[in-house]
Order: structure tokens, then C-alpha cells, then sequence
């Protein structure tokens, strides 16, 4: 794949936290990757008034993923509604792992590092008998 439109990224996952459904903390939340095949997903929080059940953006995102015929995703961009960059939490950086591998790029405030720098040593289906 060409170099990455990290602009255009960004602001695809602006768009995305447009749609994100966050009546309780009201931080809209967007993600945007780039596939391997060079198509564009999406996802955005989807909150629930029993908080442990909220689904991230990127869970939502892996799931438009997997709808959408497959793939590894090669770059990623998370971005709050107003723009602001947030990083991915624990449990997306294993869901962005899974489905991107160690070099799947991700921007974080440090810039772009591939995901090997963003969840060292992380736990793979490699690791798995």
C-alpha cells in the first residue's frame, strides 16, 4: 500500500464520533484504519446505561471489519469529536493487534508507531497451542 493519508484518516474519524451515541460521559469517540486492500473502516462509541457493556469505537470498528469482507488493518487514527487524539485503551490495543499485527500503524501522541511499540509484547495467536 502507498503512504498513508494521515490527514484524511484523521478526519474520517472526526466523521465517525459524529455518530457515536455517549449520553453519559459525552465524549464522542471516532475511529478510522485503512485495510490492506486499501479500503476505509469506520467506528464510534456506543455507550449503555450499564457502563461495563459500552462497546469502544474500535470494537465497533472491527466488527464494520469483518462485515465488510476482511482484512488486516494497516493504520489507524482515533480522534474525539472535536478532533482532539485519543490514544486506544487497553482492550482496543489487543483488538487493533488481532486484526493489524505488530505493524500495524497507529498515530499516537508520540506520532505514528506501529503497534508493536504501542503493546509490547503483546499476546497473539501465536501464543496459543
Amino acid at each position: 500500500m502507498s503512504e498513508v493519508d494521515w490527514e484524511a484518516l484523521r478526519a474520517a474519524a472526526v466523521s465517525a464520533a459524529s455518530h457515536a451515541y455517549a449520553p453519559y460521559s459525552g465524549l464522542h469517540v471516532g475511529v478510522a484504519a485503512i485495510v490492506d486492500d486499501g479500503r476505509q473502516v469506520t467506528g464510534c462509541n456506543v455507550e449503555n446505561a450499564s457502563y461495563g457493556l459500552g462497546l469502544c469505537a474500535e470494537c465497533t470498528m472491527a466488527g464494520q471489519l469483518r462485515l465488510s469482507g476482511g482484512g488486516r488493518l494497516i493504520a489507524v487514527a482515533c480522534r474525539s469529536g472535536e478532533g482532539e487524539l485519543l490514544m486506544p485503551c487497553g482492550r482496543c490495543r489487543q483488538i487493533l493487534f488481532e486484526l493489524g499485527g505488530s505493524s500495524c500503524l497507529v498515530d499516537t501522541p508520540r506520532g505514528v508507531l506501529p503497534m508493536s511499540e504501542v503493546l509490547p509484547d503483546a499476546f497473539g495467536p501465536e501464543d496459543l497451542p
